[in-house]
């Protein structure tokens, strides 16, 4: 990669960085401090932490669509302006539908889709594919960081400082956009990047992104689910302060990823992507039912967790490099739209489901219920087919100058 198209694709990822470090500091440490807020109820606070995905869903495809007409940069920073404001809504909220507003307003900067177009007008083709796969890195990254972050920063700042944590982090990534991130000479439509409306009916039929479409969907739906109690599990079973939280995340995660990687690499080399996405979705449904069971101990609640994060990592990094695989050429960007705003659907009912169900039945009832949906999804993906072992080729058409 040139200079220019690393510093292009160092500050992008900077700025997708500090928004999901911003979105998702709040998941593992709400439910700790719904109370605080007036009409607070198991199914608002779950609402709340969930209400980001609504916005991501709704605009995630117009952003994206819009960025062709009014410019990428323009684009990016209205975005992070919308995220910067909704934080603080939430930090100056008295009541629980405040925080909701605040959240909901954060995800109506979707800007996930213009950040990877202007990445493909800043870099070329053959760099490409290097450059989205370190910004997918970067995504990886900061849900991690943002899992342990999360609880040490609320215990020095209360919930109250760490949405408007949230707001500096905007205010942080709209400097990385205008002072850092490079012009680009010309900005072109990139089917690989940018969805295409004439394609959205095309991409929603084909049966295997189908797939893939709904995997993500029940799989952000269970871990926004799981986020709405497992606060509460970890203080009430394991006896630990919210600002202790991270003691538990940060082993188990570290020992996921260590065995993850080499079991992606294996199913890569030996073409069993198939084998290794279904066992991880029967691997889910398993930890979750333990922990419906095992929570009340803290040994179950430590092994159902190290499972619960090694199946959902391995889930996290297989499905975006299958939607990539099995999108018609030239639809890779449409195909990406759609599933991304699945993702956000999910987290959204997620939040809102996980805190009905708490309400009625408890934890163990908001457990089994994402248990029932694991083995649904396995059910929904048992016939998908072995992805093949393709790579890909872009080829730019230019027009004519006769």
């Amino acid at each position: 990669m040139s200079p220019i198209e690393l510093k292009s694709t160092l500050s992008l990822a900077a700025i997708f960085a500090l928004r999901m470090l911003g979105l998702f500091m709040i998941l593992p440490v709400f439910s700790l401090y719904g109370d605080e807020f007036t009409a607070s109820s198991a199914l608002l606070v779950g609402l709340a932490i969930g209400a980001y995905g609504l916005g991501q869903a709704l605009f995630q495809l117009p952003f994206g669509l819009l960025s062709d007409r009014l410019g990428r940069k323009p684009l990016i920073v209205a975005g992070l302006i919308l995220f910067l404001l909704g934080g603080l809504v939430a930090a100056y909220a008295d009541s629980i539908y405040g925080v909701i507003l605040g959240r909901a307003l954060q995800g109506c900067g979707a800007i996930a889709a213009v950040i990877m177009a202007l990445l493909a007008d800043l870099t070329q083709e053959q760099n490409r594919s290097k450059a989205m796969a370190m910004i997918g890195m970067s995504i990886g990254l900061s849900f991690s960081f943002a899992i342990l972050l999360g609880p040490i920063l609320s215990d020095w700042v209360g919930i109250r400082g760490l949405f408007m944590s949230t707001s500096l982090l905007a205010l942080l990534a709209i400097i990385v956009c205008m002072v850092w991130v490079p012009e680009p000479k010309r900005q072109q439509t990139h089917r690989d990047a940018l969805p295409d409306a004439g394609q959205i009916g095309k991409i929603i039929r084909h049966r295997e992104l189908l797939r893939m479409d709904v995997g993500i969907f029940v799989l952000h739906l269970i871990v926004t689910a799981s986020f709405v109690v497992l606060p509460l599990v970890l203080r009430d079973v394991a006896h630990l302060e919210g600002s202790q939280h991270w003691k538990v995340y940060l082993p188990i995660m570290a020992l996921s990823f260590v065995i993850m990687v080499p079991l992606m690499i294996v199913a890569e080399k030996k073409q069993q992507v198939k084998q290794v996405f279904l066992l991880s979705i029967v691997l889910l449904s398993v930890a979750l039912a333990g922990l419906a069971e095992w929570h009340p101990h803290q040994m179950g609640l430590y092994l159902g967790l190290f499972i619960f994060f090694f199946a959902f990592n391995l889930l996290e990094a297989l499905m975006p490099s299958l939607v990539s695989k099995i999108a018609p050429a030239g639809s890779k960007g449409t195909a990406l739209g759609i599933y991304s705003s699945c993702q956000f659907s999910g987290a959204f009912i997620g939040g809102a489901l996980g805190g009905l169900v708490y309400g009625y039945w408890g934890i163990d009832g908001v457990y089994w219920m994402l248990a029932v949906s694991g083995l649904l999804w396995l059910v929904f993906a048992w016939g998908m087919a072995q992805p093949r072992g393709l790579q890909s080729y872009m080829v730019c058409l230019r027009e004519s100058s006769e």
